[in-house]
């Protein structure tokens, strides 16, 4: 693995366990077991540089893991469920979720810059798009389709903060079951 790639994955570990607040250039460096000078060229700009380049990487990896899922299934709900089932089964095996959502590296995200908002929102967009096509596949009107991909996201990232505040998955499981109704109101 080259250094530019061991950073990223590193950082994406460490931000995701403790928030990027939290996480200290020395202790990004002790873990990689790299010079600042290393991490420097890599990311001239600093921490915040990586925790775009972090965002990007886990862009790629959730929505990339998310279109696998909703394409084996024949309709939204089937799909949805089988994801929400999918980090239920991470939680209970590693005890977290992380991996699969990114909330908990930006959830100081309101004292971040520009560019990191904008990163973390393509994510969020992409996530309801890739919903949001499910339920159009389904028959759902676009306008439609686009709140209620909203709603499903908005449900399944609060449901992933609470199962991870609570350490059980009740809270996903009650998303899961209550999915029908969400989409039963369309």
């Amino acid at each position: 693995m080259d250094t530019k790639t061991l950073i990223i994955e590193t950082a994406t570990t460490l931000f995701q366990q403790k928030g990027f607040k939290s996480v200290g250039l020395n202790e990004i460096l002790n873990a990689c077991k790299i010079t600042k000078g290393s991490m420097y060229h890599h990311f001239p700009n600093g921490k915040e540089e990586l925790l775009i380049a972090c965002l990007r990487l886990m862009n790629e990896a959730i929505t990339d893991d998310m279109q696998s899922i909703y394409s084996q299934y024949p309709t939204t709900l089937e799909a949805t469920r089988a994801m929400i089932d999918i980090l239920m089964e991470r939680f209970e095996k590693d005890g977290t979720i992380t991996g699969y959502t990114f909330t908990s590296i930006v959830r100081e995200m309101e004292s971040l810059s520009e560019p990191v908002r904008n990163a973390s929102n393509l994510l969020y967009r992409q996530i309801i798009k890739i919903c949001s096509d499910k339920l159009v596949a389904d028959g759902i009107p676009e306008d439609k389709a686009y709140s209620t991909a909203l709603m499903i996201t908005a449900s399944i990232e609060g449901g992933i903060l609470l199962s991870l505040s609570k350490n059980d998955t009740i809270p996903l499981q009650t998303v899961s079951q209550f999915l029908p109704n969400i989409l039963k109101e369309i």
